[in-house]
């Protein structure tokens, strides 16, 4: 009866002649229950096979495998079978007989099944696909087209003619799933309007298709990471859909969908709870090397502590078992975790072992990084590790590997820069991004560090290939025609060489190309300034204009990079107050949808910017939202997780301070002494020398405190008292803290409270603060929005705020002790009179 079952929803191809239902053989074949009974009535009816007779017989191979686990699959067996020779001579002698289906469906089945993409019946088979490729329906162009991803042909002249056809009959595609299916196999080549086609397709289709189908969904996403690009509104649509199929989804189908969803920096706190709990249930069935891997893989970054260890203890228990890819999958894993368990790493890393030879670049470039970071101890194992790079490297013509196993390389002890990587890399420069020239810049940098030859040869090896990396990253910004290309290549590029040399003239280039600012890339470009602390008074007035004419087109989680560099930079332009109130209007309407920690970090920027919508205030300090967040925190990454928390702590003390009308309590105080404990707190040099020079010019050291922690645990650098004759009032005791020699601030409990809150009457208490470059735009003496935030709250807290510009403490004009102290006297009895 379940054979009978699978042939039913078997495709109708079988059925193709009016004949079929009298065909004795046929219905011998369609009677088979196993690979067995297939080539037992092929063998016995050789000379009588037709076409359909052997289209038949491949399907069902392929329809008996595909019913079966992977791991109990048996396509190697099938392959070397005597019978299965035979039916792949009849069917490359058959071809010109076959009708366009059977042609894609006999390819489609025999790739599955595992032959190599340079067999002769590959080869003809796709040779006659591509001849009829105009005339095959959009259901047969869908399958064709896996079957040249699945040979890697994304890039061919072949796919290329696909992707023509898509465009020319996108109108007459109604079926998701030939929809999607075509969208990731012609994803490497697309264009920008067949992209915005495809997009508006897929949008309405998903809205009439079956809602449990939930692989269209997940190839959009797929189809949108390829693209590199994240369009919220039908990404929101697809993990809407996703999320509810979380019951109907395996431990496979959810660690491809979270892997999608990481490599979008794409947060869902819904779907990443919901899929964790999923994955809880299916603790169990993990049982075998291939449910466990991937279970391992999906559940272990999600789960806690205890759940961990418990994973750790199963994968300890089948690492013998488990194959090359297995193994790796389990070791990325571990690094995700940052697991500490020797043994297990011990353990999966002599599986490794066993099988670099079968390793491809990439892969091996992944095993190097993370026992690197895993901080694995074996000399020999790197070493041979590296000489598999360098072999790699050798043969590599692609950009991306050059640039990765370069990267790898330099991570690994070596003297000195290898001839071959030299060679590589100038050959692979003229197809190179910036990401990738910087990337040749970071590792070169390390050599330099590591190579004792460098100081004695200014026109070294490395001289001259940073010189070649510094003119090709030049040219290719003063070439650069297209902005959403040229932010794309500057998402996550960053690093001293790319500050130092292409910064300012990536500054021009985007002024250069401000035309063509639009909705869709004001959050780049707003986050790129926002990284680089580069303020651009011309971009931003251009961000802020665009925003305003388009914020019903912008996402709502848009808003927060849009207003991030605002907040951040304190930049304040004529239709600042306009930008902040249009995107306050567009994002409250969906504060619920939001994910909790990025509803946070937007409140926080807000709050830099001295704006405190009340309805944003009050969801994100409700019992059930701080619940949400909690249980969200579990799921995200380690520094992910630990900036949010310091973000809410810096939103609760802002609010309490400036907003008390809306009655938030105070809930940071147990996190700030711990913050406290396990920052260690240091004086820096300049901050010690400015503390003996305050003690000259009050009048004695115990008129100056350093470093003192305020209410709401602020740490002042240092505090002094002025009364009204502007003397200094001495403190009790002359300091509650005690630094040593390297600068080490020993805490004294409580010693910020130990003194009297009270002044003397028309006594002011001072705040005097050392304000570091961190503090300041990049390009300019303009200081950020965090440091005018800390001033405000100081003199709420009841401190005359006084600050020391580094640029100035450290200028020429004061390079004598009497004019620093000068300084200081003017500071303290000329600002504040």
């Amino acid at each position: 009866m379940f054979r009978l079952r699978a042939l039913h929803c078997y495709p109708r191809r079988v059925f193709h002649y009016g004949a079929a239902c009298r065909d004795q053989l046929l219905g011998q074949l369609q009677a088979c229950t196993s690979e067995d009974q297939v080539f037992d009535v092929v063998g016995k009816n050789k000379a009588k096979l037709s076409v359909s007779h052997v289209s038949c017989a491949m399907g069902l191979l392929w329809q008996f495998q595909k019913e079966r686990p992977q791991m109990l699959r048996t396509t190697e067996l099938i392959r070397s079978h005597p019978e299965f020779l035979t039916l792949r001579v009849l069917a490359e002698n058959k071809i010109r007989l076959m009708e366009d289906v059977t042609v894609v469906d006999m390819l489609y089945n025999v790739l599955r099944l595992s032959v190599e993409p340079h067999d002769s019946l590959v080869q003809q088979l796709m040779t006659e696909g591509w001849n009829r490729l105009q005339r095959f329906p959009v259901t047969t162009l869908s399958k064709f087209s896996i079957c040249l991803s699945e040979q890697f042909l994304y890039y061919s002249p072949l796919m290329g003619q696909i992707t023509e056809i898509v465009s020319q009959k996108l109108d007459l595609i109604e079926d998701a799933r030939v929809l999607t299916t075509l969208m990731t196999s012609i994803s490497s080549l697309v264009s920008p309007r067949l992209r915005d086609a495809l997009i508006e397709k897929a949008d309405a289709l998903l809205d009439s298709m079956n809602p449990l189908h939930f692989n269209n969904p997940r190839r959009i996403v797929q189809f949108l990471r390829n693209i590199k690009y994240t369009h919220r509104p039908l990404l929101e649509k697809c993990n809407h859909i996703l999320l509810q199929n979380i019951p109907h989804l395996d431990a496979e189908n959810l660690s491809i969908i979270l892997g999608l969803y990481q490599s979008m920096q794409y947060n869902s706190c819904d779907f990443r709870l919901a899929a964790k709990q999923r994955l809880m249930e299916l603790m169990d069935t993990g049982t075998d090397p291939v449910s466990f891997t991937k279970l391992f893989a999906s559940l272990g970054p999600l789960a806690g502590q205890a759940t961990r260890e418990g994973l750790e203890s199963t994968a300890l228990s089948l690492a013998d078992d488990l194959n090359a890819q297995q193994a790796l999958a389990v070791v990325e894993t571990l690094e995700d975790i940052q697991c500490r368990n020797l043994q297990l790493i011990n353990k999966i890393v002599s599986v490794l072992q066993k099988n670099l030879d079968v390793y491809r670049p990439v892969e091996i470039a992944k095993i190097t990084q993370v026992l690197i970071f895993l901080h694995y101890q074996n000399p020999e194992l790197f070493s041979r590790l590296r000489s598999i790079l360098l072999r790699f490297l050798q043969g590599s013509v692609y950009p991306y590997e050059v640039t990765m196993l370069t990267r790898v390389l330099s991570m690994l002890p070596s003297p000195r820069m290898e001839d071959v990587v030299i060679s590589r890399v100038n050959a692979v420069l003229p197809q190179c991004s910036l990401n990738d020239l910087n990337s040749f810049t970071m590792a070169i940098a390390k050599w330099i560090r590591n190579d004792p030859t460098y100081r004695h040869s200014t026109s070294s090896k490395y001289v001259r290939l940073l010189q070649t990396l510094n003119r090709c990253g030049h040219d290719r910004l003063q070439k650069a025609d297209r902005l959403d290309l040229v932010l794309e290549e500057l998402k996550y590029i960053s690093g001293e060489w790319f500050e130092e040399i292409l910064l300012e003239e990536t500054i021009a280039m985007l002024q250069r190309l401000v035309d063509q600012v639009s909705w869709t890339n004001v959050p780049d470009l707003a986050l790129f300034l926002t990284r680089t602390n580069y303020l651009c008074t011309p971009l931003l007035d251009r961000i802020a204009s665009v925003a305003i004419d388009n914020i019903h087109k912008i996402h709502y989680s848009g808003t927060y990079a849009t207003l991030l560099p605002f907040a951040v930079f304190n930049y304040d332009p004529p239709k600042v107050d306009e930008l902040f109130d249009a995107c306050i209007r567009h994002f409250t309407p969906h504060i619920s949808s939001f994910d909790p920690h990025l509803l946070v970090l937007m409140a926080y920027a807000l709050a830099v910017a001295n704006v405190f919508p009340e309805e944003v205030i009050r969801e994100i300090f409700s019992v059930d939202f701080l619940a949400k967040l909690d249980a969200q925190l579990e799921t995200l990454p380690y520094a992910l997780n630990m900036r949010v928390r310091l973000r809410l702590m810096e939103l609760n003390r802002a609010v309490c301070l400036e907003c008390p009308e809306l009655q938030v309590p105070w809930f940071h105080e147990r996190y700030c002494k711990q913050l406290q404990k396990r920052n260690n707190s240091s004086v820096s040099p300049v901050q010690q020398q400015i503390h003996r020079m305050l003690g000259e010019v009050l009048g004695g050291i115990n008129c100056a405190r350093v470093a003192v922690v305020t209410p709401y645990f602020y740490t002042v650098d240092f505090e002094c008292v002025l009364d009204h004759h502007q003397q200094a009032v001495p403190y009790s005791e002359p300091s509650q803290l005690l630094i040593s020699e390297d600068g080490k601030v020993h805490w004294d409990s409580g010693s910020a409270r130990k003194e009297s809150t009270e002044l003397p009457p028309g006594a002011r208490r001072i705040a005097l603060d050392f304000v570091d470059s961190k503090s300041f735009c990049k390009n300019s003496q303009h200081m950020k929005g965090d440091i005018l935030m800390r001033k405000r709250h100081l003199e709420i807290l009841g401190y005359h705020v006084l600050q020391i510009p580094h640029f100035e403490w450290n200028s020429m004009e004061l390079s004598t002790q009497d004019a620093w102290k000068e300084y200081l006297r003017r500071k303290l009895f000329t600002e504040l009179s």
